[in-house]
């Protein structure tokens, strides 16, 4: 019992396949803490996780806790701003990729979700680094 952490660039094992084992410990997890920054949705690896991590929440009941630093989540729910401009870039790199166009829909669709559930926003402060 008790809470144990997962941080995936961390917690795997040196030689471990990284899919498979951030596969693992996202369906074994039953909390998740989603941290959206403002460069989050550039990288497809957080975008999958995502998804994934909702599915679990749809699916399973898991509780989900996004944190928003330096974004609005409106921009998040929204595909504004650079949310709006990764998933354009995203978009651009998939033309003629019917898998990958059905891919970047679902993280359109986890985005949204996530963003409508209740979390907390943290604004960084000119000079200072942003602790949670």
């Amino acid at each position: 019992r008790g809470i144990h952490t997962f941080i995936d660039d961390r917690e795997l094992e040196r030689g471990d396949e990284i899919r498979p084992s951030l596969n693992k410990a996202i369906e074994g997890s039953r909390i998740f803490i989603p941290v959206f920054s403002t460069n989050y949705a550039s990288s497809s690896f957080c975008l999958d996780e995502l998804v994934q991590i909702i599915q679990c929440y749809k699916e399973k009941g898991r509780l989900v806790l996004p944190v928003f630093v330096g974004v609005d989540p409106s921009h998040v729910r929204n595909h504004r701003g650079s949310y709006g401009e990764a998933l354009a870039e995203h978009e651009k790199r998939f033309q003629n990729q019917k898998d990958n166009m059905e891919r970047l829909q679902k993280w359109k669709v986890a985005l949204t979700q996530a963003a409508n559930l209740s979390g907390d926003h943290f604004s960084p402060t000119p000079g200072y680094p942003t602790s949670l």
